[in-house]
């Protein structure tokens, strides 16, 4: 399996069954699906995945299952965050033994940490392993990474390659690290797609959305490489309806994301655990109209 990612590299919801249990028959079917409909790449368990619900042995539960049943058709992105960098690192490893490809990291952004800490705690976890290093770094509010924390990284730990980034107003950032590190390191956005359009122009080389918007992500990102830039903007048209609403709040997100996956036919069960947010009827009514609209979408395709 390639050590490669780019494109629409989705993370993967865990699914749960009534009793909170892991649903492995939807968890299969959906990594199933994704290596299926043009993913550059696939994720877990990241917070997209719930994964700050799980326990430890839950988590190496879901990637075994997810690299498991891939069966090499997608590079697998293995997440291992923890606020230790000692636990990060030995959980990395243990990913890269499971057959990871690669391994992805979240800055860890509870408390305001010096730039020099931050990375003594990223190349901890970079040297423990062989495989390429993905770096997620999303703090609001804050600065994220810089160009020159990039390069510095990237020399000190070749096998940093790939850096996502959740942030809005992020051309100018963007232009400097690629200027900065070149191919060295790539770019992926995260925050549902929201700023594929202005980022991929740019130099970005993919984005980490959740998964059932892979199929149009994918064609609005193969349009606004190709220059086929109308195209590309009515399409990302109608689903941003969709994004908007789902990052009003992340456990909002958790929701409608399983409850499309639902009417997909992807996952039995739309269950997250708590603590979650109760939506109101009206709240309710509108995510109904948005899954239709996406379907409306897929199917169009």
């Amino acid at each position: 399996m390639s050590n490669e990612i780019g494109g629409i590299v989705p993370i993967i919801p865990t699914p749960f069954r009534s009793d909170d249990s892991i649903h492995e028959k939807d968890l299969r079917r959906i990594v199933r699906w994704i290596g299926e409909h043009g993913a550059g790449g696939m994720c877990t368990p990241a917070y997209a995945s719930e994964y700050y619900k799980l326990t430890d042995a839950e988590r190496d539960q879901v990637v075994s299952i997810v690299i498991d049943e891939n069966d090499g058709r997608v590079p697998v992105v293995a997440q291992a965050n923890h606020g230790s960098a000692s636990v990060a690192a030995t959980t990395a490893v243990r990913y890269e033994q499971m057959g990871a490809d690669i391994i992805s990291i979240a800055v860890p952004r509870m408390f305001d940490l010096p730039s020099a800490d931050v990375l003594r705690y990223l190349g901890r976890v970079a040297d423990a392993i062989s495989i390429p290093l993905l770096v997620q770094d999303f703090n609001p509010g804050g600065a994220t990474i810089s160009p020159a924390e990039i390069d510095e990284l990237n020399r000190q730990h070749p096998n940093f390659k790939y850096l996502k980034l959740e942030e809005p107003l992020m051309i100018d950032k963007l232009v400097s690290i690629v200027d900065t590190v070149g191919d060295r390191v790539g770019v992926l956005e995260g925050w549902g797609g929201l700023y594929m359009l202005e980022l991929i122009p740019n130099g970005l080389i993919g984005a980490m959305p959740g998964v059932p918007l892979l199929e149009p992500l994918s064609k609005v990102f193969r349009l606004r490489q190709a220059g086929e830039n109308d195209a590309a903007f009515e399409l990302m048209g109608r689903l941003l309806p969709f994004i908007n609403y789902s990052l009003q709040n992340f456990e909002v997100f958790l929701q409608i994301e399983k409850w499309l996956l639902v009417n997909m036919g992807l996952f039995e069960s739309a269950g997250i655990r708590d603590a979650s947010y109760t939506l109101s009827s009206e709240n309710s009514a509108y995510v109904d109209e948005l899954c239709a609209q996406v379907q409306r979408v897929v199917e169009s395709l």
